[in-house]
């Protein structure tokens, strides 16, 4: 996000600068350019950047709900929750790959699933994913994830994980307003979710993973709108002439 902010910041600040040139006017030193809430690194879809005096309004637009689709691989887990981080298999024994077909969004689902050759877990079916999807709908308790920018007596946790110090992250009430399911396949689950400001996704993925007791982390997440800003109205990089 910060990469992004730099990038936009540069474009603007010289096109600022011809500008001013063109007018016999002194040139700034350059735009003031701000994000309204971070991206994850591999993370894609919506930024709201503000530029110069709108900057001041960036704080407003962190409280607003956001929307998101993320997919997760169930039976494994990563020491980030996403795929920055080092994976580890937690789901052991004779995989088998379970069929799903889906007839459209919010519309009926078939699925013949298979389990694993071990005692002790097999392959979630749709039905117990749904369930176990549908029960994190409403008012959650999150641990922030230790990978995160929170600061943490004056540093960002980010920093403290990176260098193994072991910190206890603060929790919080968070409201998942709607979540659905839109396809599953083992291992890869996809959902999409509207919540309220400060849920991490991450850590979302990872408590459905918990709960079906296979594990899980993200692979992929996509920030498809916030508040009454949809994806689709943003311009791409390579729109200002920024190569992604």
């Amino acid at each position: 996000s910060f990469g992004v902010v730099a990038r936009v910041r540069r474009v603007l600040t010289e096109k600022a600068r011809a500008e001013a040139a063109m007018r016999g006017l002194t040139p700034p030193k350059r735009v003031k350019v701000g994000h309204t809430g971070t991206l994850d690194p591999f993370a894609t879809g919506l930024l709201i950047l503000m530029t110069g005096k709108k900057t001041r309004e960036c704080a407003g637009f962190l409280k607003l709900d956001k929307k998101y689709e993320a997919t997760i691989c169930l039976g494994k887990v990563s020491t980030t929750g996403d795929t920055e981080g080092k994976i580890r298999d937690t789901f052991f024994g004779i995989q088998t790959r379970p069929k799903m077909s889906y007839a459209g969004k919010r519309q009926e689902y078939t699925f013949s699933g298979s389990q694993v050759d071990n005692s002790s877990k097999s392959i979630p079916n749709f039905t117990d994913v749904a369930a176990v999807v549908k029960s994190f709908q409403g008012e959650i308790t999150q641990r922030v994830p230790a990978y995160s920018a929170v600061k943490i007596n004056g540093r960002r946790a980010y920093d403290l994980a990176r260098k193994g110090i072991a910190t206890e992250m603060p929790e919080r009430k968070v409201t998942i307003y709607d979540i659905e399911i839109l396809s599953y396949e083992w291992p890869y689950l996809k959902i999409a979710c509207h919540v309220s400001s400060g849920t991490y996704i991450r850590t979302l993925g990872e408590d459905i993973g918990r709960k079906l007791g296979v594990g899980g982390y993200l692979t992929e997440l996509r920030r498809t709108a916030i508040g009454k800003y949809e994806v689709s109205q943003a311009k791409k990089l390579e729109e200002l002439g920024i190569e992604n």
